[in-house]
């Protein structure tokens, strides 16, 4: 990886059963891809049983939890940067991805966020906006580009291939390009001011 690239975890943030989420979250990590600059993983939290019950302060995971932070922990550590696939669930985003917030602290620290959001009539945006708070309170910058699909299942084919890709793939570069730039800005700037909060 050379001195210029970003390493983007794009976390695929549903765990429900017949979930769209790999859908949306292939297409996304494509265009990624394609973008330049950025060497991508893809973190699927249904693929992590993180239990709801965080330990008590000064106490460490149970055996079992660790051996599931393990699959979640490095990868969010080593990112420069976050790309969230997001559903709305009544009103809002997935337990799923909350818990994964709530488990990690430093991991999301001085780091950029960008979201794909997908549901019915709102296209998710009502669990982006409520995810910025949570972002900001775990110091994560969220930038201001997102891409949105309303009534997401009717836009994609059988193959999951978008029927009408030009609009979303000119909303998904503007939202790597500012991903991009904020995640240079803040890796720089943490090497010369260490981050800390």
């Amino acid at each position: 990886m050379s001195a210029t690239t970003l390493r983007l975890a794009v976390i695929v943030g549903s765990n429900r059963g017949g979930r769209f989420a790999p859908v949306v979250a292939r297409w996304i990590t494509e265009q990624a891809r394609q973008h330049g600059g950025l060497e991508v993983d893809v973190i699927d939290l249904a693929d992590i049983a993180l239990p709801t019950a965080l330990p008590a302060y000064g106490q460490g995971p149970d055996p079992e939890t660790a051996a599931e932070l393990a699959k979640l922990t490095p990868g969010l550590a080593a990112a420069d940067a976050f790309l969230v696939v997001t559903p709305e669930y009544n009103h809002s985003y997935p337990a799923s991805l909350k818990n994964a917030i709530d488990w990690h602290h430093a991991e999301w620290q001085a780091k950029p966020v960008g979201f794909v959001s997908y549901g019915g009539v709102s296209g998710g945006l009502r669990a982006v906006e409520h995810l910025r708070g949570v972002f900001a309170e775990v110091h994560s910058v969220t930038v201001r580009e997102t891409v949105s699909f309303t009534m997401a299942g009717e836009l994609f084919d059988g193959e999951g291939e978008l029927t009408n890709p030009e609009a979303p793939n000119a909303a998904a570069k503007r939202l790597l390009d500012q991903l991009v730039w904020w995640g240079r800005a803040l890796r720089n700037a943490k090497e010369e001011f260490p981050y800390g909060a």
